[in-house]
């Protein structure tokens, strides 16, 4: 026979044993396809924060500043969730490369690239927002870059137009023909949200990945 709980509403119980929501704080494409590999449900939406970088303020306090305020910015939303922010900078010669948005800035982040280092920089961030707290990481991914000569650089923006992509490239598509090697414990952090890193903080939370079917 069956437990009659007549103190607690029906609608509390069933509550109580529902997961929390996973919500993704971005509405990047290229995180959003990332995310859907780990076959989890989630939602997605837009943080719209101020994504200045202070002054003085090292590249690596920068994303994780950033990943910890993207989470948090969408809490007020979703006040019974897991949320998940990230951010991402490139970082040649000590100086950070933005998106180029133009042509002539991609040549240019190219040119500097050809034959050099680029650290790839990404903050992660899991925001628990009915306990309010969070764990926090800086994931580092270096590239290093084959000498380029100009027709290629030409010849692979014409073709991919990566002029969203910090860098001034896809490495998910034809850009991994301007790389010599690749460095790093998870390539995914490279295309800006690191999976290996997510799962362990998802299985902190008690998620099981890969979850039963």
């Amino acid at each position: 026979m069956l437990p009659i709980f007549t103190d607690c509403p029906l609608t509390t119980i069933a509550e109580s044993f529902m997961p929390q929501t996973l919500v993704l704080a971005s509405t990047s494409v290229y995180r959003r396809e990332l995310l859907e590999r780990l076959q989890l449900p989630f939602e997605t939406a837009a943080p719209n924060i101020d994504e200045t970088r202070l002054v003085n303020e090292s590249a690596q306090a920068m994303v994780a500043r950033l990943a910890q305020q993207k989470a948090e910015a969408i809490a007020a939303q979703y006040p019974n969730a897991l949320i998940i922010g990230s951010d991402q900078c490139a970082v040649l010669s000590e100086q950070i490369l933005g998106k180029p948005h133009t042509h002539a800035k991609a040549v240019e982040q190219l040119q500097a690239s050809s034959g050099n280092t680029v650290e790839f920089l990404t903050g992660l961030c899991l925001y628990d927002s009915q306990a309010q707290n969070f764990q926090l990481d800086v994931i580092s991914f270096q590239v290093e870059f084959r000498e380029l000569q100009a027709v290629e650089i030409e010849n692979y923006l014409l073709r991919e137009q990566p002029y969203n992509c910090a860098g001034s490239f896809k490495s998910e598509g034809l850009g991994i023909s301007l790389f010599k090697r690749m460095h790093g414990d998870d390539p995914t952090a490279l295309i800006g949200l690191p999976l290996i890193r997510l799962c362990a903080m998802l299985r902190a939370q008690g998620y099981l990945i890969p979850d039963v079917i």
